[in-house]
């Protein structure tokens, strides 16, 4: 078993080096140049259109509203990486870790747009009449068949990371979370987690969408709000924590207490890191969700989409990492779940950890359904309908196992697959960036021409 996570580790080494970190920001920071900053100047056009009766599905080209599209993607991204993976950003990389998500995220914004751009302008319909696309599918139908192999390699890769970031590393954090603060055995908790989402993947993606759509924002909102009232009675910390965050970004963070200090590349490597576990900004997962919205036009999904990133990373991340700051916890030499537990519970005795641990629960378990749906579309596209049913047993199966294994392992393969992931989908968008620049400026040459602003 070590030497097999010493290899493991080794690839994550590389996979995870400077080139890989400088494609994922160069590419997001190539398409918001190229897209004029969008993303960015139209946020509140994105989040109006979200409410509009636009976004919720006025169309019948799709399979659920784009507001459900948008809420399965969050699904999939709110989760552990909220919670345990920012705490393990700041505890590996210190404070400026932050800095380096909020960063991953501003120009992840352009990234998860282009994304969903493409999954709607080239997806397809299956045999079942269902909606499919995604990174294999603008691949094979947007670069052609030579570049087919490419999408190959993205369904391959997509289809065994599910396993890691939306499965295993998911029940394993509620397992972990829920026997420390409820002394429940993992075991139970892997049987209670498998039987729900057992439940609510016979229904497919529409079961999915409805279950998403009504957690999503309940659990989101609820955790912000909490959040922000123990950020209220740490409110003489934060501007020393806003300060830390930009100055640690650039020199190194000095050890402290049971902090082990980090170099300026460890705020750097593990805030892109986290921040890409995180939000999954050119992961190439969300636009397999947005691919199955009821629209025709591929750019007012791209602007519901983009809002999945801002609302995960500099609304969700945001709130885990400054309350952790501000709380003193960071130097305590706890890392994932329990550091931010410790850090609740310190701006809340008695109440925070057990909102830690219930939000945790709840997020977990939506990213679980969230990215049991992106296996599903990979599997499919891979060898057909007929590999579903098969690969919904595997994944049911997987639950109660990942919430048994060591956590470290899982973080660790779960990481590297998703690099893996992610390089396939960079290609892709850097090769197909024209036909989303094309799209975007058509689309507000019109609404210009039509008097919107």
């Amino acid at each position: 078993m070590e030497a097999i996570s010493n290899f493991v580790n080794d690839i994550n080494g590389l996979v995870w080096g400077p080139p890989m970190l400088v494609m994922i920001l160069g590419v997001g920071l190539f398409l918001s140049i190229g897209l004029k900053l969008m993303p960015i100047m139209k946020l509140g056009a994105g989040f109006r259109l979200m409410w509009s009766g636009r976004a919720r599905g006025d169309d019948d080209d799709g399979d659920i509203p784009p507001f459900q599209a948008l809420m399965t993607a969050l699904s999939a991204t709110v989760g552990t990486g909220n919670i345990a993976g920012v705490a393990t950003a700041v505890f590996l990389g210190g404070p400026g870790a932050l800095f380096w998500m909020w960063l991953t995220a501003l120009v992840g914004m352009a990234t998860k747009y282009s994304e969903a751009v493409l999954a709607v302008r080239f997806r397809e319909v299956d045999e079942r009449g269902n909606h499919v696309g995604g990174p294999m599918y603008y691949i094979r139908n947007g670069l052609g068949s030579k570049w087919a192999w490419l999408g190959v390699l993205f369904a391959v890769f997509a289809s065994i990371a599910a396993f890691g970031i939306g499965n295993t590393v998911q029940a394993n954090s509620v397992a972990d979370v829920l026997a420390t603060n409820f002394n429940l055995p993992h075991w139970v908790t892997g049987v209670i987690l498998m039987v729900l989402v057992g439940m609510v993947l016979i229904g497919g993606i529409k079961r999915i969408g409805q279950v998403a759509s009504a957690l999503v924002p309940f659990m989101a909102v609820s955790y912000v709000l909490i959040g922000l009232i123990v950020l209220a009675i740490n409110a003489n910390a934060i501007p020393d924590a806003i300060s830390m965050v930009f100055s640690y970004a650039f020199s190194p963070a000095a050890a402290e207490g049971g902090f082990a200090g980090a170099a300026v590349w460890a705020a750097i490597r593990f805030g892109v890191a986290r921040g890409i576990f995180s939000n999954e900004a050119g992961l190439g997962s969300a636009p397999i969700a947005h691919a199955a919205a009821q629209t025709k036009n591929p750019v007012k999904q791209g602007m519901v989409a983009m809002l999945g990133t801002f609302i995960d990373t500099i609304i969700v991340c945001s709130i885990t990492g400054l309350v952790i700051i501000t709380s003193g916890a960071w130097t305590s030499g706890e890392t994932g779940a329990a550091l931010t537990s410790l850090a609740f519970e310190i701006g809340l005795p008695g109440f925070g950890n057990y909102v830690v641990a219930i939000a945790l629960a709840i997020f977990a378990f939506t990213t679980i359904i969230g990215w049991s749906f992106y296996g599903e579309r990979s599997i499919e596209f891979l060898f057909g309908v007929k590999a579903i049913v098969p690969y919904r047993v595997l994944w049911i199966i997987a639950i109660p196992v990942g919430a048994t294994v060591n956590l470290g392992f899982i973080w660790l393969v779960a990481d590297t697959l998703n690099a893996m992931m992610a390089l396939p989908n960079l290609i892709a968008l850097l090769l197909l960036s024209p036909v989303v620049f094309k799209l975007t400026r058509e689309y507000f040459e019109k609404q210009k021409a039509a008097g919107y602003r």
